[in-house]
Order: C-alpha cells, then sequence, then structure tokens
C-alpha cells in the first residue's frame, strides 16, 4: 500500500465543497449496494429471522403462552439491536475497501479526509432506517400495537438510528485497525453478543443474576430498548432513558469519530 498523498487543499476543504464530496461519495456507496445487492441481506433478513425466531421460539415461554405481549415487548428492543449489526457490517467493508487500494485513491483525491468516512455513515443510516421499517412492517403484522403515536415512534427510531451511527464509528475504527475482514467480523462477534444478550432486549433483567444485572444497568443496549419501549408503549420513564442514550450517542461519536479519521489519514498499510 502506498501512503496518502497530501494535497494543498487537504484540511482546507470549504463546507459547500465538502458537502459536494460527501454527496458524490453517498452516491457511489449507494450505487455500490444497488450492483451488489446481497449486501443488503443484514438489512433487510435479519429484522424478519429475528422477530420470527425470538417470537416463536422464545416468546410464548417468557409470556406464558401469551406470544402478543412478548411482540410488544420484543420489537422495541429489535430497534435498539438493528444498528449494532448493521454497525457491524461497516468494519469489514471498510477493511475490504483498504484491502483493495480504494481508499488509497480516495485519499489521493483533494476531498477532506473525513468525507469519505461520514459519506459511510450516511449510507449506513439509510440502511438502518430501512432495517427498522422492514422490522416494523413485520412486527405490526406479529401484532405490534402501537399505544401512543406516530411521533412517538418517529422518536424511537431517530433514538435507534442516532445510536447507531455512533457505533458505525468504532466499527470503522476497528476496519482500519485490523488485518482482515475476518478479524473485524471475528472481533464484531465478541463485541455485540455480550452488548446484546446482557441487556434489557430480549427479556427483562429482573430475573438476571446481581452481577449481570448490574452490567445491563451501564449498558446502552438496555437503555434504548428501554426508551424505545416507553415511547411506543406510553408506560415508564422517557425523560431519563432517552438522555442516557443521547449522552452515550454524543461521548461515543466525540471520542472515536476523531480517532477514525486520524487513523483513515494516516494507515498506510
Amino acid at each position: 500500500m502506498t501512503a496518502p498523498v497530501r494535497g494543498k487543499n487537504d484540511g482546507r476543504i470549504g463546507a459547500r465543497a465538502n458537502l459536494r464530496h460527501i454527496g458524490a461519495l453517498v452516491r457511489r456507496n449507494t450505487l455500490q449496494i444497488r450492483y451488489q445487492p446481497f449486501a443488503m441481506f443484514d438489512a433487510l433478513a435479519m429484522p424478519i429471522v429475528f422477530a420470527l425466531l425470538f417470537t416463536y421460539v422464545f416468546g410464548g415461554a417468557m409470556t406464558g403462552g401469551n406470544r402478543s405481549e412478548y411482540v410488544n415487548y420484543f420489537i422495541p428492543g429489535l430497534m435498539a439491536m438493528g444498528g449494532l449489526n448493521i454497525a457491524m457490517s461497516i468494519g469489514s467493508g471498510v477493511n475490504d475497501d483498504f484491502n483493495k487500494g480504494v481508499m488509497d485513491r480516495f485519499r489521493t483525491l483533494p476531498i477532506a479526509r473525513s468525507s469519505v468516512l461520514i459519506a459511510k455513515l450516511v449510507v449506513e443510516c439509510g440502511r438502518m432506517l430501512l432495517s427498522t421499517l422492514v422490522l416494523l412492517i413485520m412486527g405490526f403484522i406479529m401484532g405490534f400495537e402501537l399505544e401512543t403515536g406516530p411521533l412517538e415512534l418517529l422518536a424511537a427510531v431517530a433514538l435507534a438510528v442516532l445510536f447507531g451511527s455512533s457505533l458505525t464509528w468504532i466499527f470503522m475504527l476497528l476496519g482500519m485497525s485490523l488485518p482482515t475482514p475476518q478479524a473485524v467480523s471475528g472481533m464484531g462477534f465478541l463485541v455485540i453478543m455480550p452488548l446484546q444478550f446482557g441487556s434489557s432486549i430480549f427479556a427483562p433483567t429482573a430475573t438476571m443474576p446481581d452481577w449481570l444485572r448490574s452490567f445491563t444497568e451501564y449498558n446502552p443496549l438496555s437503555r434504548l430498548a428501554d426508551a424505545a419501549r416507553a415511547l411506543t408503549s406510553g408506560h415508564g420513564a422517557i425523560a431519563e432513558p432517552v438522555t442516557v442514550t443521547l449522552s452515550w450517542t454524543v461521548a461515543i461519536t466525540v471520542l472515536v469519530a476523531p480517532l477514525a479519521v486520524r487513523k483513515f489519514r494516516n494507515k498506510t498499510t
């Protein structure tokens, strides 16, 4: 791999030009999905698979046979998990782009280094929105009941996508830090499994052992799932889990995004 070429305008790209570059890169990434439709498999198929699997395999046991009750509990929780699964896939994609030399080509262009990663972030947020839409359609088919209104539902979706966007920065950084796409997938699996199952996404935490329940209380996915349930059901506190989720989102983005951009600028192998 060759070292990135520093142009005269590097770091001094105007806001309008930067937006134009991001738009062009978003179009490139979107066309890439168009010609590789299997790249949408995780966004379109996984919500359906998870909804059916957990509702009809575990839902009856968890609610004494009342699967409709579990659907209303699980679907908002699955909204919290969707962004994590999609964010993980971008890490492997970034790593593959570097291995193929695509990123080196981008770094020779007179564009802001952050625009390449921001464009990927925009496309991933679009995939998260589409995945959430598929999930909600499946949920309504299975009997999910919205007890509040469309504005509260939109707020829950927006919160899930915002938090998912912050996780995207983490996995882009992993994609640039690990040697192969397989390593990124393996590391991602080790990260997401404890976060997913050590949370309130699939089941209430009241029956968990004390040490695990303590972990779930600090797990941001639990707070996001609780916020989504409160916004869609109208029951439970809303302000506290929403505030905690937004705080996690801002903290992760502020801490990790600059590291990802710096890694992108300086990566040579």
